[in-house]
This record gives structure tokens, sequence and C-alpha cells, in this order.
């Protein structure tokens, strides 16, 4: 499933576990070498912008939660930031019909776990923690950020402790990589001995001094200011090769830069494009630049005219100067998109149809719709001019120069597009809160998403996902429907957990996507992390940067 992207940094902060593109892994910028007066030996210093609001895992809302979670925290499965591959943590293997783990009707997922892991107090952890984490997802008292994956559960069983199978209401691929995984929203495992007793968990001192399995313990958390955390030597993966991880708040990334120069701060988490205009040039700091399953795009309303037809979606499209986009604003950091899965991805699709930038091109299609230029240029149609408003969260400073871009663009196929900024609190609010991309009150909308490692996107292009009244939780907001191509393929993409059929599936539907543009999809980021270079080890994957802290050192 995808989430869309809020954030105010660029794209460094989402509505729900912003962490998460090129054809490449990671890829390192600016390498020197050497630490600097500043380095310390074995603590890794950490300068991240926002403050968490809880240390809870079940309860995460930002990508910096998610990060500091995985910290003291496991999850089931995560992903290998080297090689991309599903990999298990707390459990032995990952599930697949071929290992027994996925049965054959595909209602059955069985998870193996490791034997003697232990929580941060000594009690031992067992699959029944696995089956009340569960429990507390869907309990409705909690304020978890989503549900996905976790609502298709029918039942847990525990048959012993180093067991749990999860018995879903109907087949639903994604579950592998979702639950307890590298979803969007991802969720670490949570101790039920310490937590069952209280019928919520948003208000309890869990939140300020966790207890996990992970490889880090929380020593303390001064609000504010820092976190620092302490090596868990019992940990499960192996004795940690750092001693001591000290999180310090620092909101301004310019006070964050100067630190990381000066050896200060080892790592600045999830910089803003922005700032990365200023590493590239910058000696003595090593950037990588890390694989996000995640695009920028311009959404299409096409329940609208003009826009419900192709020819003038297509049309945008060929105005719009994507590689210009991407040169101007993340300075080389983000990859071209034309479609929504990114190329890292098993199910990117490459065989795409393509729109490069030709103005020409983008004029021959409106004419074909019945658009011609009038005396000042701009397209009229029975004496109309072709005006469609170009809207945008007014917090995102990089969405803002994108916006501003692409107008000039469209002006020059003789597309007039006024611009209308929105708060983020009502441009994402809910269908019965009036959000403007809820409701379908826009005409074309610069916006973000993200999501997890699976590839899951029908919630955005399924005809029963249009937000409307009995189903105001439908997030797709272009409107774009298409029941016998479209939902025939995603059905197809979900039911079946064999790779190749959902790969072939994935195919048709990237395919669709680039015939039809419901959404002109402009880039995809890549995260840049900058780090001093005596950081080692440090391999993020596409969702969380944490999954191999065990293994850094300094």
């Amino acid at each position: 499933m995808r989430r869309l992207v809020i954030g105010a940094l660029a794209c460094a902060l989402s509505v729900s576990a912003c962490t998460k593109v090129g054809d490449q892994s990671a890829t390192a910028l600016s390498v020197s070498t050497g630490g600097g007066a500043g380095t310390i030996p074995g603590e890794l210093r950490v300068a991240i912008q926002r403050a968490p609001n809880t240390l809870n895992p079940i309860l995460a809302a930002n990508t910096t939660e998610g990060f500091l979670n995985r910290l003291s925290f496991d999850t089931l499965l995560s992903v290998d930031g080297r090689t991309k591959k599903t990999i298990p943590i707390l459990a032995t293997e990952v599930p697949s019909v071929t290992n027994g783990g996925i049965s054959q009707d595909g209602l059955t997922i069985t998870y193996h776990l490791h034997d003697g892991v232990k929580w941060h107090d000594g009690v031992p952890f067992s699959s029944k923690d696995v089956k009340f984490t569960w429990q507390a997802m869907m309990n409705s008292a909690n304020n978890v950020n989503a549900r996905v994956g976790y609502e298709d559960v029918q039942s847990v069983d525990t048959p012993n402790d180093t067991t749990v199978v999860f018995h879903l209401k109907h087949k639903f691929a994604p579950f592998v990589n979702t639950v307890f995984a590298e979803s969007d929203d991802p969720v670490c495992i949570i101790p039920e001995h310490l937590l069952a007793k209280y019928p919520n968990l948003n208000k309890i001192p869990f939140n300020q001094q966790p207890i996990g399995t992970g490889a880090f313990k929380v020593a303390s958390w001064v609000r504010g200011d820092h976190i620092e955390l302490v090596a868990n030597d019992d940990y499960f993966r192996g004795k940690p090769k750092l001693r001591r991880i000290f999180v310090r708040e620092i909101p301004d990334e310019n006070t964050s830069l100067n630190a990381l120069r000066t050896h200060d701060v080892d790592w600045i988490f999830e910089a803003s494009p922005q700032l990365y205009k200023q590493l590239k040039t910058l000696p003595g700091i090593t950037t990588i630049l890390n694989d996000q399953p995640q695009t920028l795009g311009m959404q299409m309303n096409t329940s609208r005219a003009p826009l419900n037809d192709v020819r003038v979606r297509r049309a945008i499209a060929y105005a719009v100067d994507k590689q210009s986009l991407v040169d101007k604003n993340t300075a080389g950091s983000a990859v071209v998109a034309w479609a929504d899965q990114p190329p890292f991805s098993w199910s990117y699709e490459p065989d795409v149809t393509k729109y490069p930038h030709d103005v020409a091109k983008a004029k021959q299609l409106l004419a074909e719709a019945g658009w011609n230029p009038g005396p000042d240029g701009m397209m009229r149609k029975n004496g109309q001019p072709l005006s469609l408003q170009l809207s945008f969260n007014v917090e995102n400073a990089t969405r803002k120069l994108v916006t501003v871009q692409i107008q000039s663009m469209l002006k020059e196929a003789g597309i007039d597009t006024p611009i209308k900024a929105y708060p983020a609190n009502l441009f994402f609010a809910t269908y019965g809160q009036g959000g403007i991309l809820t409701t379908g009150k826009y005409d074309l909308a610069v916006s973000g998403w993200i999501a997890g490692f699976d590839p899951d996107d029908h919630s955005l292009f399924q005809c029963d996902q249009i937000p409307r009244p009995g189903h105001p939780d439908g997030v797709n907001y272009t409107r774009y429907c298409n029941k016998s191509e479209m939902d025939a393929a995603q059905a197809a993409a979900l039911a079946s957990y064999d790779e190749p059929d959902r790969k072939k599936a994935y195919s048709t539907i990237q395919k669709l996507l680039a015939r039809d543009v419901p959404e002109d999809y402009l880039w995809f980021p890549r995260q840049a992390q900058p780090i001093n270079p005596a950081f080692k080890g440090f391999a993020p994957n596409p969702v969380n940067e944490a999954w191999n802290a065990y293994e850094w050192e300094i």
C-alpha cells in the first residue's frame, strides 16, 4: 500500500512513515577518508530534525520514530539494504509456498521464530508477544497510524513458543512484506508481559522508556534535547560493535551541517534535497543516496473535463520537462519516473509509454481534442480557455518550486494553470473533513506518495477505492477507473503469492498507468544520508535505516 507524503522538508516527512530511488543501490558521493577530532570510537552521534512523540513502535507516525524504534525493537522480517531481498529477523525464514510457510490456499501464514531471544529486561521473547502485538494493533483504543494487512487477519494461533500462525480472512499477497515487516508503516514486536495490563498504550511510561529485543537499549530520553542508547550485548543477531548511540534533536539543518563538518555529529538523519545541494561540494563528508519506494507526481482529476480526455492528460505529460525538474530541484538526487514502481523493485517495468518533453506534440494532441491557440497563444475550445487549477500544500518548499516551474512549462503549450496553495491540514484532510484531494476539489495537484517494500498499489487505482459516501477512506484521488483492465490486474496481483505471476500483473498495471496518465509521475526521490566517513557498516534499506544497526561501527 502507498501513503501520502505531506512533509514540509521536501520529501523528508510523511503522514505515516516517510522512509523511503534510483536504478542503483545506495550510492556514495563526495567520499573522503578518516574522521575528525570530534569522532569518538564506539559512539555514534546522530542529528535528527523532528522530535519524536513516542518510542512505542505501534504508535510511530513518522520516519524519525521509525528509525529510533528499530534501534531498540525488531520486526519479524526486514530487507537487506545491500541486496534488496527480504530477510528474516525474529523469524528464522521468510514464509513462502515452497517452504510451507504459506499454505496452498493462501489463507495461512506460519512463522518459525528464533529461540533464545530475550527482552532487554531478561524475559524470554515468544510467539505470544507476536500475537499480543497484533491484538494491540487491532485494539481500536490504541492510536496506531494504519492497520493495512493486520485487519486482513481473522485470528492468530501460537501452538508453541517459537511458532506463530496467522489465519487470513482472504488471500492477501502483500502480507509477508507488510505485517511486522517493511511496510509503509513498519511495526516492531512489543512485549506482552509488560503491556497486556493496559487498556490502551497511548500514554504509558513504556513509551518514554521502552523495553525491546533490539541491538540497543534506551538509557535516557531528555525531551527536546537528546536520546541516549547503549549496546545490548546479548542481542541475538550478534554483539553490537557500537557501544553507544547519542541522538541529538537539532531542528536547523545548517546547524546540523556545521556539526557534521566538525564531527560533533556523525550522521544527519534524512537530509533534505536543499541540504544535499550543499553536501555535493563539501569535502570530508560521505553522502549516501538511498533508494526508496516513493514518488513525486502531478495527479490529474480524471472525473473533471477536460481531464477526462486522455489526449489532454497526455498533452500535459509531454509539456512537462521532468529532467529539468529533477535537475533544478534535487541536485541530481532523484531519478525521472514514468510509472509508480521504482527501478530497484522486482516489480519494475521499464517498457512503458514515455512522454519526453515535446511542446509541439503536446499542442498536436490538444488540437486533436478540439483545443486550438487563440490570439494570445493560449488554448481555447468553443471560446473557453483551457484553464486548470494547479494545487499543492504550502508547507512543502520543494513542491512550491516544482509547481511554479510546471506552470511555466504548461504555459508554453498554451495551458493556463493558476496556482492554488492549501495548508496541509486541508489539502490532505479526510473525506468527511472536506479534504481537497479526497473530495476531488482540484484539477491538477503536485503531491508525493510513499510505499512499503511490497509493490501493492491497489488502493490508488481500483475503482472501489475512489473516496465517496460509504467509502470515505478510499485514496484513489485521481478518480481513475478502469474495471476491465486495471481492476482485473490488481485482483491478480493481490491473489497470487507467486512472484512471477505478480510481476506480470504489475507490468500490466504500470503500462496502463503510463498509457492512461491519471498521474504524471515526475521523479523517484533518493534519500540523502550524509555521514562521517569513519561511520562503517551503514547500509540503509528502502524503508528503514537501522535494520542492521548491530553491524555499525565507528
